[in-house]
């Protein structure tokens, strides 16, 4: 069956939330580390087919709550906020992760077109 591109804007949509949050959870970061970090992932999702834009804010709150003794963390899925922007033919849909009821959830903010 084909998707019509809606359909298909949020499959993408969902697909590159979804590695991001398994490739990037487990990285080591500190509060020195936390913005390019940020950079880095988002570097990363933006150049994959279809995304228009990504943006990622990692809780720096979090990051200090949970330093260990030498300093450093992992990357956990409630300290992350993101949102990515992917186009897709005639659609453009707008998805994001972020902590909620303590479970990082994955969710569509907009979709446009048809």
């Amino acid at each position: 069956m084909k998707k019509n591109d809606r359909e298909r804007a949020i499959f993408e949509a969902g697909i590159k939330l979804g590695a991001l949050y398994h490739q990037f959870t487990g990285a080591p970061l500190n509060l020195k580390t936390v913005k390019s970090l940020e950079g880095a992932i988002e570097k990363c999702v933006s150049i994959q087919p279809y995304v228009r834009s990504a943006r990622v804010k990692i809780d720096r709150d979090a990051v200090r709550r949970n330093l260990n003794r030498f300093g450093y963390c992992e990357l956990r899925g409630e300290m992350l906020d993101v949102e990515v922007v992917v186009a897709y033919g005639g659609a453009e849909v707008s998805a994001g992760l972020k902590v909620r009821d303590g479970y990082p959830l994955m969710f569509l903010k907009r979709i446009k077109g048809k």
